[in-house]
């Protein structure tokens, strides 16, 4: 079945809608540093948004918790089909969704997800080919998940193309807790950094770890992406308190449960405290928690004053972060009616900023105003 939704480029033709959905012809504006921002919403009617992603050809892919993938095209929405079950509870669902920079002829759709398994269930990762129609990802194959794990807590889960084209996952620590050490152990998934070649195998082996597991000691990143460096880096929540912004390096520990600057849900220290020999220090972190989600470091044209600042979303606090790692971190908030509770954000071709919010089931786009 096809719904309908506003065109990319704020196209107002009248178009036909599914039940519940209706069009996005209103524009907000936010204030920022770089001046007035016009923030659109450019497709509506969504239910809990958790990955968004563009095609060559300027369609935008979204995946909502429930299991459902959608490609929204010139205004037209459809449901793609071939779309693996999922967990969808909890914290559990359809999650990331990554894009190869060699769709063109790949044609390769990647997909993170929380996989039912017997025993409980464990984040995973597969991919498929989109049919030429764009209606269906053609033999989906599950290339990598972890161990049975009950409960609907921390999957992670963000996918990153690395520059050789191989494939970063996040994993989360399941929910297990301050107690619970799955994160420090290299022979687990939860909790890791997990690094695959394009057939789902291992790319980086570590002695004495798990084939494929690239870090450890994460709690639960929703946020991750290359950095101009070509590095690896997160967005990881905390717990009360400590989130944390992490660059990444193979082999490196980065504490979970261990160290960290938050403390347990209502008072008390976690782990040895924040600091210990052999574990990495966070670049930045909060405290308290913003529940940051999604991450880019900007390199558009639009916003040239933000050009390799870090944008995140967060989920708890209604705002955009945006981060200017060359002043130490320094913080600005951007934050409307439109930014309740951001799960993802992206950089469109064009340079303009787009963002799922969870609260309006919305993708909205940010534009200079005027």
């Amino acid at each position: 079945m096809t719904r309908r939704f506003p065109r990319p480029l704020g196209v107002t033709a009248l178009l036909t809608l599914l039940p519940g959905l209706a069009l996005a012809d209103s524009v907000g504006t936010l204030d920022s540093s770089a001046g007035p921002l016009a923030v659109e919403a450019m497709v509506t009617g969504l239910e809990e948004p958790w990955g968004i992603a563009f095609l060559p050809d300027g369609a935008v892919i979204v995946t909502e918790r429930d299991g459902r993938l959608l490609r929204v095209v010139e205004g037209e929405t459809t449901a793609i089909e071939g779309v693996p079950e999922v967990y969808a509870q909890g914290q559990g669902g359809l999650l990331d969704v990554m894009i190869p920079r060699d769709f063109a002829t790949s044609r390769e759709v990647w997909l993170s997800y929380a996989m039912p398994l017997q025993g409980g269930a464990a984040t995973a990762v597969g991919k498929g080919v989109l049919s030429a129609d764009g209606a269906r990802l053609e033999g989906f194959t599950v290339l990598y998940h972890g161990d049975a794990v009950r409960g609907g807590r921390h999957f992670g889960s963000r996918l990153v193309e690395a520059g050789d084209g191989t494939v970063f996952l996040t994993t989360g620590d399941r929910g297990t807790g301050p107690e619970g050490l799955e994160s420090q152990d290299p022979a687990r998934v939860e909790g890791k950094v997990i690094h695959l070649t394009r057939d789902g195998s291992p790319a980086t082996s570590l002695p004495g770890h798990r084939p494929g597991v690239f870090s450890l000691g994460h709690r639960n990143a929703q946020g991750a992406t290359l950095g101009p460096d070509g590095a690896l880096w997160l967005v990881e929540h905390g717990a009360q308190g400590g989130d944390e912004v992490n660059r990444v390096e193979a082999g490196r520990n980065y504490g979970w449960p261990v160290i960290t600057y938050g403390e347990d849900y209502g008072g008390g220290r976690i782990g040895e405290g924040t600091e210990k020999a052999g574990m990495e220090q966070p670049l930045h972190y909060w405290d308290p928690s913003i529940a940051p989600s999604g991450m880019i470091f900007y390199q558009g044209d639009l916003f040239p004053d933000w050009k390799g600042d870090i944008l995140t979303g967060s989920l708890n606090a209604g705002f955009i972060s945006r981060l200017d790692p060359e002043a130490g971190f320094a913080e600005e908030r951007i934050e409307g009616e439109q930014t309740g509770r951001v799960r993802d954000i992206v950089e469109a071709p064009d340079g303009s900023i787009w963002f799922l919010s969870v609260i309006d089931g919305a993708a909205y786009r940010i534009t200079p105003e005027g």
